[in-house]
């Protein structure tokens, strides 16, 4: 077993950091907001998860303010759309820098549907999307209480939308949606099958949460 202090890696041995390589696999935060003035940005983010399911808050990190973590400051809003693999060279396109203001909906030939209670638009090809309000702003501090530059949006969902194709016997059905997620370096992972395990009913849990 191989042990290093982070800042101290060999990096003959890994000239690549592990930290991504092993925190995985990691749901892509395809995150849709507009400004006041009315500008648009899709964007997919490295770091994003579910933090609570009731209320259900969802959250993505930022690791400098971007357009899409200024815009959802800004205005208090976003969205969240499943990134697939049906989408997954879109969704890539998405992530090339853009000038402020330029549409990566229109880069990356992706339709918008509208929202129903939020400003921003989802991806309309997507089987999945949650309309969100910004509940917290939080800037990241390391362990010296210096922040690091990278600001982490919450927001509550406030509004589901889900394909029925991708719901079978009352549950959003994965291998069907086929769901990206983002892994170490420049590589993704697919969900095309699941497996079931029945938690203990007695005792505490690890997992947290309500029980599906």
């Amino acid at each position: 077993m191989i042990f290093f202090e982070p800042k101290n890696r060999d990096r003959k041995l890994f000239p690549h950091d592990p930290f991504k390589g092993v925190i995985v696999p990691r749901p892509i935060g395809w995150v849709s907001t507009m400004s006041k003035a009315g500008e648009v940005n899709l964007a997919p983010y490295s770091y994003f998860n579910g933090f609570n399911s009731w209320p259900q808050i969802v959250g993505f990190s930022s690791e400098s303010v971007k357009d899409s973590a200024s815009f959802a400051i800004e205005t208090g809003e976003f969205v969240w759309s499943m990134a697939t693999y049906a989408l997954r060279d879109k969704m890539n396109a998405t992530s090339e820098g853009l000038p402020r203001g330029q549409s990566e909906f229109e880069h990356a030939g992706l339709a918008t549907a509208p929202s129903t209670l939020v400003r921003p638009p989802r991806v309309a090809a997507s089987p999945a999307a949650l309309e969100c309000k910004v509940t917290q702003v939080l800037k990241l501090q390391n362990t010296e209480g210096k922040e690091t530059g990278a600001t982490v949006v919450f927001g509550q969902v406030i509004g589901f939308h889900i394909d029925e194709r991708c719901v079978k016997n009352g549950r959003f059905d994965l291998a069907t949606g086929q769901p990206i997620a983002r892994c170490g370096y420049d590589e993704y992972a697919v969900v095309e099958r699941v497996f079931s395990m029945k938690r203990p009913e007695s005792g505490g849990n690890s997992f947290g949460g309500e029980k599906a």
